[in-house]
């Protein structure tokens, strides 16, 4: 027991006697993942720019579908309005001619 002790004091004393300061080749990863992160970051934001122009887009045609329903609403609400105006007209017209016979 006192062997294992022994050799793990050891190791563990030879592990931190190691040194583990920032070297030159630490700096220069570094500086090329910034790089590489940058070049990424402005694809990502070119990305976003073209989803917001869809959505815009999309609004657009929205916008002109809704549109389209108002008149086509109101197309149809002039239609019916001139159906019932007919229909009364008529019929007041033909119970004024029995009226008269």
């Amino acid at each position: 027991m006192r062997g294992i002790l022994i050799i793990f004091l050891v190791l563990t004393a030879l592990s931190f006697s190691k040194e583990a300061g920032f070297t030159q080749e630490d700096r220069e990863r570094l500086i090329k993942l910034e790089t590489t992160l940058k070049v990424f970051m402005q694809q990502v934001d070119k990305r976003f720019e073209q989803i917001d122009k869809r959505f815009e887009q999309v609004n657009e045609r929205f916008n002109d579908l809704i549109n389209f329903l108002w008149i086509v609403t109101g197309i149809f609400t002039t239609i019916m309005v001139a159906t019932f105006g007919f229909a009364w007209w008529d019929r007041r017209t033909i119970k004024r001619r029995f009226a008269l016979i």
